[in-house]
């Protein structure tokens, strides 16, 4: 069977016209899940990131997915496999800028590659400003509610 028999029938489509408003489009999609830093390097520092896998576009494309699926890249400690997140609004340094964010983005929806980003709020990094002013916060207010707080550190080990 030749390349081309095996793309799907995606490349046939206009440009845009996978992106269209569909509330069902997930029950058709082919999913990539993936965690940038462990995906391509193009920095050659060993570690992944949003240019290496804007290299590697033609290549998912080909393989049939329709939809990337992004483990948290955003700045954290790295405490909690990057889960604990410093800032929702940026991306890790390891992993490139927010402009290489953006060409990455620019170039899957050119491709008609839909992204979907795992945005992990219900934890946060202690250096979120969230954490900061809960921490700073007196006990008993609204900001230390979003936070579950011990007076002992035999609570709660696996999270200090």
């Amino acid at each position: 069977m030749s390349r081309t028999a095996q793309k799907p029938s995606r490349s046939r489509v206009k440009p845009r016209q996978l992106l269209a408003d569909d509330p069902l489009w997930y029950k058709d999609a082919i999913f990539y899940e993936l965690r940038v830093r462990s995906f391509f390097d193009a920095s050659g520092d060993g570690i992944g990131d949003f240019p290496g896998l804007t290299q590697k576009l033609d290549y998912l494309e080909d393989l049939g997915v329709t939809t990337l699926w992004l483990l948290p890249f955003y700045p954290s400690p790295m405490r909690d496999d990057g889960y604990d997140i410093a800032d929702y609004t940026e991306v890790n340094p390891d992993l490139g800028t927010l402009d290489d964010f953006k060409t990455f983005l620019d170039e899957a929806h050119r491709r008609n590659l839909r992204v979907v980003t795992e945005l992990v709020i219900n934890p946060t990094s202690d250096q979120h400003p969230w954490f900061q002013r809960a921490r700073r916060a007196k006990p008993g207010s609204r900001e230390r509610d979003f936070y579950v707080w011990s007076d002992t550190v035999e609570r709660y080990q696996d999270a200090r």
